[in-house]
C-alpha cells in the first residue's frame, strides 16, 4: 500500500484477527503512529512469529511501517538505496535472477542474497532496480 492507503492498511487483511500479543509489542515501539522494518522484524524474532503476522497486526492497528531495510519505501519522498559501486561481485546477478518467481525478487530471497555475498540488503535492491526486477511480496505483507 502506498502513503495515499495510509488510513486504511488493514483493508488489506480482511477476515484477519488481532494478535493481542504482537500488538502490545507494536504499541510499544510505535511512534508518531509509524513503526520501522527493523522494528517489526525485532518483534516477530521476540515472539517467535512470522515477520507476515507482525505486518498483520501492523496493518490492522493502521500502523505506517517505514525505513524499509531494503530502502524500498519508508524513508520520505525517496527511495533509500544506494548507488552501485563500480565493481560487483559477478555472481549477484546470477543469484537474484535463478531466484526469481514470476519475475520478482521476495524480500526473504533479497535477505538471503545480501547474506550471501556479505553486502547490505539495500545493495541487493540497488542490483535489482539496475537489472529492472521488482521486489516483492515483503516479509511484512507491505505489498498486499
Amino acid at each position: 500500500m502506498t502513503h495515499e492507503d495510509a488510513g486504511n492498511y488493514a483493508g488489506k487483511r480482511r477476515g484477519a484477527k488481532l494478535n493481542e500479543a504482537i500488538a502490545a509489542r507494536i504499541k510499544e515501539k510505535v511512534s508518531e503512529n509509524r513503526i520501522s522494518c527493523a522494528e517489526a522484524h525485532s518483534i516477530a524474532e521476540a515472539l517467535n512469529v512470522k515477520p507476515d503476522e507482525v505486518g498483520t497486526a501492523i496493518d490492522l492497528l493502521e500502523v505506517r511501517i517505514i525505513k524499509c531495510h531494503l530502502g524500498l519505501f519508508g524513508h520520505g519522498n525517496e527511495k533509500n538505496i544506494p548507488k552501485l559501486p563500480d565493481a560487483i561481485d559477478p555472481g549477484i546477478e546470477p543469484a537474484i535472477t535463478s531466484s526469481l518467481v514470476d519475475g520478482r525478487l521476495a524480500c526473504l530471497a533479497a535477505w538471503d542474497i545480501a547474506k550471501r555475498f556479505n553486502i547490505s540488503k539495500a545493495m541487493v535492491s540497488a542490483v535489482c532496480e539496475k537489472m529492472k526486477i521488482k521486489i516483492s511480496p515483503c516479509q511484512l505483507g507491505a505489498f498486499k
